[in-house]
């Protein structure tokens, strides 16, 4: 069994902004599945299914940004589940919009969501799928950044990589995180 959560925070003020981008992906990873994430549980929205034969869990924690641990706390106690098999899914100033990276664990970096799971799981080894979203411009403040909405030219970049991020979770269950780095990191 696998849980794979995009992080983000609830609620229509932030539904496409680019702090969101891992709910962005995690909705186009249910479509493809043909999961509905409409279950609130464990202080997130869930849906169950399968892929490549393996149940898999799908979460969009509610509990906003900064307290995403909570939800993945939760999560791992009530499934049962090793830390490997939690892969999540967010967005990475640190990397330029569009730029896609898979690692199988490692530091929350200036993330606050990943600082709140490595917190509560008390763990940095489980597989993360970072999306780039770019450094805000000159001047701008972080947090009004990362909760702005995507320029009209950035979408296009943010939807393949998106799709790479899809492709990425498959392959991290199907053939492991070092073959999804190698496919997909770029």
């Amino acid at each position: 069994m696998y849980i794979i959560a995009g992080l983000g925070n609830p609620g229509p003020r932030y539904a496409n902004t680019r702090h969101n981008i891992g709910f962005i992906a995690l909705d186009m990873l249910a479509e493809k599945l043909g999961i509905k994430v409409t279950k609130i549980k464990h202080k997130a929205l869930i849906g169950e299914g399968t892929l490549a034969g393996e149940k898999i869990i799908l979460a969009k924690p509610q509990t906003y940004m900064n307290l995403s641990g909570e939800s993945i706390l939760d999560l791992k106690s009530w499934y049962k589940v090793e830390d490997s098999r939690i892969i999540i899914i967010y967005d990475d100033i640190d990397l330029d919009v569009g730029v896609l990276r898979i690692r199988p664990s490692g530091s929350a970096g200036t993330h606050n969501g990943m600082r709140s799971i490595i917190y509560q799981l008390q763990s940095q080894d489980f597989p993360r799928v970072r999306l780039g979203i770019g450094r805000p411009p000159e001047g701008w403040d972080l947090k009004d950044y990362v909760l702005s909405t995507f320029r009209d030219d950035e979408i296009p970049k943010l939807k393949d990589a998106c799709q790479r991020a899809v492709e990425g979770v498959e392959l991290i269950i199907t053939k492991g995180v070092n073959y999804a780095m190698s496919r997909c990191n770029g």
